[in-house]
């Protein structure tokens, strides 16, 4: 049964140019309706990083819409209620966030940042594709979960267990 309307979800980082703005692109695709991603920084960089674009592109995403903005558009007044906020860098986790309308369910799902990776431009393509295939591996096993009979505290144990599950995520190469 699909939700009476999509759950909202929020990948959170620093600069919001590589890690959560793959996070929002995959998990637009792979929700299929049930899910609306969008993503956000405290420190927004102000646009996508090149090499995020380069990779989506290569997988067949559109990224037109893609862009690096600022956590405070969704903890607005009149933002739309986040359903799950979830950090996917270690600098965003040990942050303030701001205070969520609706109280989302939150976790960390820590993923390197392969923007900071130096080297030729195959280490660094290679970087970004570790950081999807991570991204994409625990959005799998997210959308995995019984979400309408799931309860509350479960859900939040899983979303966590997720975030700290790193076997999955060497596996697919």
């Amino acid at each position: 049964m699909k939700p009476k309307r999509p759950y909202n979800f929020l990948f959170l980082c620093t600069g919001n140019s590589a890690r959560s703005i793959l996070g929002e692109a995959i998990l637009n695709r792979l929700g299929k309706g049930w899910f609306h991603a969008f993503s956000a920084g405290s420190t927004p960089a102000g646009k996508v990083n090149p090499n995020a674009i380069a990779l989506l592109m290569q997988q067949g995403y559109i990224t037109d819409d893609l862009r690096s903005k600022s956590w405070d558009e969704f903890a607005a007044p009149g933002a739309s209620k986040m359903d799950f906020v979830i950090t996917v860098c270690d600098n965003a986790k040990g942050e303030v966030c701001p205070i969520w309308p609706g109280q989302p369910m939150t976790a960390h799902w820590g993923i390197p940042d392969p923007a900071a990776v130096e080297g030729s431009p195959a280490e660094i393509a290679a970087a970004f594709r570790t950081a999807y295939r991570q991204l994409f591996n625990r959005i799998e096993q997210f959308l995995a979960l019984p979400l309408k009979s799931i309860d509350r505290i479960s859900l939040h144990r899983q979303l966590q267990e997720i975030g700290a599950e790193t076997s999955l995520d060497a596996a697919i190469d």
